[in-house]
């Protein structure tokens, strides 16, 4: 990306960074995990996508969460408790008879994205977990309690896994 449209982008997420990050992606046509990191340094944290394995193995401690893939077909979403996993034949295979499961290709996955950021007059968290060409895996977002506000006790482990295995974004 050229640096002119960098700083275009930065100055857009700037005063929108509760934009829907695909839609940004698309119209502007780039990848999603460069909208990500083009949010202003506060909201954003990245760490290597080796991580992959371990940020998921801390989620299925959370409870419940919203796990979403954001396609240019569909938006699934599912919430509930994200089911510990276990890599075999080459997935991470989250390993649950109903519910949520299926198989991940962890190895794909470039780089983990911790995003805080307002989304529509709320604040928002969520993990990204973007491959390597720079398109979104899925994400999974801190719960919500009974008056829709994040959930204290998940907010403080997103912050703790964030500190673990991601940096501060580079202005």
């Amino acid at each position: 990306m050229l640096s002119t449209d960098l700083a275009d982008l930065r100055a857009h997420m700037a005063q929108n960074p509760g934009a829907v990050i695909e839609d940004v992606a698309r119209e502007r046509k780039i990848a999603p995990g460069d909208v990500i990191e083009a949010l202003p340094a506060e909201m954003v944290r990245i760490g290597r996508g080796d991580a992959f394995v371990a940020a998921m193995q801390d989620i299925a401690q959370w409870g419940e969460v919203t796990l979403i893939v954001h396609t240019d077909d569909a938006i699934f979403e599912f919430t509930g408790a994200i089911p510990a996993g276990e890599i075999g034949r080459g997935y991470f295979n989250l390993m649950q008879p109903k519910g949520l499961h299926g198989h991940l290709r962890h190895e794909r996955c470039g780089a983990v994205a911790f995003v805080e950021r307002p989304f529509m007059g709320k604040s928002s968290a969520f993990i990204a977990f973007l491959n390597v060409d720079g398109g979104v895996m899925f994400k999974v977002f801190v719960g919500r309690d009974k008056t829709r506000a994040l959930k204290q006790d998940q907010l403080a482990r997103f912050r703790a896994l964030a500190g673990q295995i991601a940096a501060p974004a580079i202005a």
